[in-house]
């Protein structure tokens, strides 16, 4: 009998399946033990990862506990090692994130010592947060200034870049520290033209605000009317720079 070619093609396809069909079939149990023991590896590591990070964690070395943390959640971010150290990562990178800004604070601050008769000036300067609106026009920062003088002892000023303080008389500020409630404080603007400053009568009790708060926001009167509100980061500064302050 002749067997066309088609004919033929088609009988061996359907053998091929046939043979198929009658070959050993995928364990479902042994496909999920090897399952379990490639998840059983990943844990594995994913815990010597996590052991990293406690070390580096017990040791308060935050930027290396952040880099073993940050590394085994993007490795192995569904496993129980990364659930556990959630927490302590958090942790860590709010410290980092806390010295960076300490860092921050620190360099806002200028200390200056200047050798004169009778001994040295010495004092430590900060400019506000943002610029101030202090005489109808354009907006500049103003200058918080600790100094303490061989002749003329401690004082705390302000000194603005343009406009006047409205305070020839004397007058009161208000000193608020953080998110506390404001303090009147005496000030006065001395009758001088070498700089546009006012000093503010109780430098000991703003000083002690100053280093012991994050922020110090303090409103004063100004000639172009009413008063302004200018805020210094002050946290960063170093108290042993003065050391006749504290």
């Amino acid at each position: 009998m002749k067997l066309d070619l088609g004919t033929a093609g088609t009988l061996a396809v359907a053998l091929t399946l046939a043979l198929a069909a009658c070959g050993p079939k995928e364990d479902p149990q042994a496909a999920a033990q090897a399952a379990a023991q490639v998840a059983a590896e990943k844990e594995t590591i994913a815990e010597a990862k996590a052991k990293e990070f406690d070390d580096a964690f017990a040791r308060k070395d935050w930027k290396l506990a952040r880099g073993y943390g940050d590394s085994l959640q993007m490795d192995y971010p569904q496993s129980a090692a990364a659930k556990r150290i959630q927490p302590q990562l958090d942790e860590a990178r709010a410290h980092i994130r806390g010295e960076e800004d300490a860092r921050r604070m620190a360099a806002l601050w200028a200390y200056q010592v200047q050798p004169m008769t009778g001994g040295a000036q010495v004092s430590a300067a900060i400019y506000s947060k943002d610029e101030v609106e202090t005489d109808g026009g354009a907006k500049h920062p103003v200058r918080l200034i600790f100094r303490d003088h061989p002749e003329w002892g401690k004082s705390a000023y302000l000194v603005l870049e343009a406009g006047d303080f409205n305070c020839y008389a004397g007058c009161k500020v208000q000193v608020k520290s953080d998110d506390g409630a404001a303090k009147a404080m005496d000030a006065s603007r001395p009758k001088t033209d070498e700089a546009i400053a006012m000093f503010i009568e109780d430098e000991r009790a703003l000083w002690r605000r100053a280093k012991g708060a994050k922020s110090l926001e303090i409103t004063f009167p100004v000639k172009a009317g009413g008063t302004r509100t200018a805020v210094f980061e002050t946290g960063g500064v170093d108290a042993g720079k003065l050391p006749k302050w504290n």
